[in-house]
């Protein structure tokens, strides 16, 4: 995916010279864990605020293919942002793969378990640090994004949101993620990336299929608000645009920065690497993305929806004809019956006044569908409907 062999004596030397210059301030730390019988490296960077007084958020920052903890240190760049949050931030190596190179393993090749690895290391950082439980995140480039997502498909009990930079999902695992509650998700990406393509491959799945993939797993509102990021920097040869999938009665949205004309980089980055976008820097965008979020307000939304449920009863699913919703009781104000495509396009909506109603669905194409109930301005139940 992202190999960086071309300037890691760059970056290398720029850490040198900027540790040179550092007197009892950061801390950087480079050390080794052994995990599941393995020599586990990484380097942490501790801001200056840091006293272990109060908790603090964690960050995880992962490498691509071939690259390394000391490269994405400095390549996906939060060290300044860390200084004025004050968050920890913890850059894991990955494992040599078939041919020695560093990788994380959420292809399935070898042996190497890094769910493991993360659940473990998260322990022993916690042990170590005064982390804040409640704010633990994870980005990454390449395959560092493809590690991201697979934590956020099969560790969300601790990690709280995740961010993508030039990674996908693996299209033989995208259809078993389902995490037990809502994930906070970014995703970043060129159209003319060469590594990891926009549109996919028989490997990578697209980048549309995976922001699809979230925003209908966490039950936004499929029509996204779009914005034109500026064209500060005309050089960069590449232009930004970014969508927002608002949740429906979740705190959980969805982000995408899709860079038109741009190549597989890190946008801002100190290092402009094949075609990279100027106009905005990923890492100061994660950071405002993944600020908003605390686990515990997540997992909240899981047990709200779980009291509401028999309240409520939408059925059969998947449906073929006719939808039925039954109610216990009828909310003062009759419940709004609303059913979005996945375009955001209003497919059905109606006003309830009785405790079960039939839908005809009869004219409704094949596909996954977003319902909505509604009673005034709350949203008492909102999930999937698979018509087949």
């Amino acid at each position: 995916m992202l190999k960086f062999n071309f300037i890691s004596a760059i970056l290398a030397g720029c850490f040198c010279l900027f540790l040179g210059k550092t007197v009892s301030a950061q801390e950087y730390i480079y050390d080794s864990l052994a995990i599941d019988g393995l020599n586990r490296t990484y380097r942490l960077y501790i801001p200056a605020s840091y006293d272990g007084s109060e908790s603090v958020p964690l960050l995880f920052n992962l490498h691509g293919y071939g690259s390394n903890s000391l490269e994405q240190l400095f390549y996906g760049d939060f060290r300044s942002i860390a200084d004025t949050a004050n968050f920890i931030i913890a850059c894991p190596d990955g494992t040599p793969d078939l041919v020695g190179t560093l990788s994380w393993n959420n292809f399935g090749i070898g042996t190497t378990d890094d769910i493991s690895f993360f659940d473990q290391f998260i322990t022993f950082l916690s042990s170590q640090y005064n982390i804040d439980a409640d704010r633990i995140y994870s980005t990454g480039m390449s395959n560092g994004g493809f590690m991201s997502y697979d934590l956020a498909c099969l560790l969300s009990s601790k990690i709280t949101a995740v961010a993508s930079v030039t990674g996908s999902m693996n299209v033989f695992r995208i259809n078993d993620c389902s995490p037990p509650r809502p994930v906070p998700v970014m995703h970043i990406h060129g159209t003319a990336d060469g590594t990891v393509p926009y549109n996919g491959n028989v490997v990578f799945a697209p980048v549309d299929s995976v922001i699809v993939h979230w925003y209908t797993h966490n039950l936004c509102f499929p029509l996204p608000d779009i914005d034109e990021v500026p064209d500060v920097n005309i050089s960069d040869n590449c232009t930004a645009t970014h969508f927002v999938w608002q949740a429906l009665g979740t705190p959980a949205t969805v982000e995408f920065y899709k860079i038109d004309g741009g190549d597989h980089s890190w946008p801002g980055a100190i290092v402009n690497l094949n075609t990279t976008n100027m106009d905005f820097s990923a890492s100061a965008e994660i950071w405002r993305f993944f600020s908003q979020y605390r686990l515990s307000d997540l997992q909240q939304q899981v047990s709200i929806e779980q009291t509401e449920l028999p309240q409520i009863s939408v059925y059969p699913n998947p449906a073929s004809s006719y939808l039925n919703i039954q109610v216990s009781e009828i909310p003062k104000h009759a419940l709004n019956v609303i059913l979005y495509d996945l375009s955001g396009r209003i497919i059905l909506n109606e006003i309830q006044k009785e405790n079960t109603k039939s839908y005809s669905i009869n004219n409704l194409a094949e596909g996954i569908y977003i319902y909505s109930i509604n009673a005034g301005n709350k949203t008492l139940k909102r999930g999937k409907l698979i018509i087949k």
